[in-house]
């Protein structure tokens, strides 16, 4: 599974200023330079790597439809001209569906895996994203640290209090030491023995003894939680409504992985040096009409880009939440451009 912030800007501007959502569009008035300079690819066979869409569940038929268009048509990806990207050049894609992964809570990194063409594995991934974002961490200035510290924690401890204009449900994050499961239990028990509700006195022994995600240093332990054995950290999840505790989700088996969020694919942008777009496909669900139902988020490294971009999807059901949980991955194929009518999304 995956996560994207309703306002998905806190965690952008952390680190540097996010690039527009491109919106879904027929570029009819794009300026010919812009077709001229595409890099003419020899055509490969769209079925080879990944498939249609016409198969890919859970799709509405205005979304199938426009989807359909970027397998069809291509979308144009153009470098940034910042003069460090003179070696690439534009390219034509057609983006077809990579097939399902699992949602176990690690699909950031399996779908980018194979979006990438599957030569790192997705807990490599997992750990390269982890391992460049505590890089970065360690050389930014203090205003930047406090930036991200604050993006992490209004997503994963979030202050009860606000927020629930927005969300019926909250979540608050914390780490428990796979060691000190047993300690922890006996906590429990012995407060339970005093007569106190069993999810009451557990969320009041995680909170007193388990850490919190609410800055670098704990998203750092968190994101490297892939639901493995050989997490040193097990994730307890604590649900609140405005009224208070819903429940407690000890994760007893230690299979919850850290859903990927924003911050995590700018990471994994920055260490690739190559931009990484999510298509979203929202329904008629989250209330927009049909032209607007598939957009593209564009996160871009912190370095210059020195590769071909990759594409994520994501199929929403409502706007909030950003609509989704769950990546997948899509396959691009380059493509020869004959006419600027064939391209449905100039990027």
């Amino acid at each position: 599974m995956g996560k994207l912030l309703c306002d998905s800007t806190t965690v952008a501007e952390s680190f540097q200023p996010s690039s527009p959502i491109v919106p879904w569009r027929d570029p009819k008035s794009a300026p010919l330079e812009a077709i001229k300079a595409v890099d003419l690819v020899n055509q490969t066979a769209i079925a080879a790597g990944g498939g249609g869409w016409e198969d890919v569940v859970g799709l509405e038929e205005q979304q199938r439809r426009h989807l359909q268009r970027l397998q069809s048509k291509g979308v144009l990806w153009k470098p940034p001209e910042d003069g460090h990207s003179s070696t690439l050049r534009s390219v034509v894609f057609r983006l077809s569906h990579g097939g399902e992964v699992s949602a176990d809570g690690n699909c950031l990194f399996t779908a980018s895996q194979k979006a990438m063409g599957g030569e790192i594995d997705a807990r490599e991934l997992r750990k390269r994203t982890v391992s460049r974002f505590s890089e970065d961490l360690g050389s930014a200035i203090l205003q930047e640290r406090e930036g991200i510290n604050d993006a992490i924690r209004h997503m994963y401890s979030p202050d009860l209090r606000n927020g629930w204009g927005i969300h019926v449900v909250q979540e608050v994050k914390l780490l428990a030491n796979k060691a000190d499961r047993l300690a922890l239990d006996s906590a429990i028990e012995e407060l339970v023995q005093l007569g106190m509700q069993r999810e009451k006195a557990a969320e009041s022994i995680y909170k007193e003894r388990c850490i919190p995600v609410n800055d670098g240093t704990s998203w750092a332990k968190y994101m490297l939680i892939s639901g493995s054995p050989d997490d040193e950290y097990d994730i307890i999840t604590l649900q609140y409504t405005e009224e208070g505790l819903l429940s407690v989700d000890e994760n007893r088996d230690g299979r919850a992985a850290a859903f990927g969020d924003d911050i995590a694919i700018e990471c994994l942008a920055t260490e690739f040096k190559r931009e990484i777009y999510v298509v979203q496909a929202h329904g008629s669900d989250a209330m927009v009409d049909e032209e607007n139902c598939v957009f593209f988020l564009p996160h871009r490294p912190r370095s210059q880009i020195m590769e071909l971009p990759i594409f994520l999807f994501m199929k929403g059901t409502g706007w909030c939440g950003a609509g989704a949980d769950h990546y997948e991955p899509l396959i691009a194929h380059p493509s020869s451009l004959v006419s600027q009518e064939k391209v449905a999304v100039v990027l």
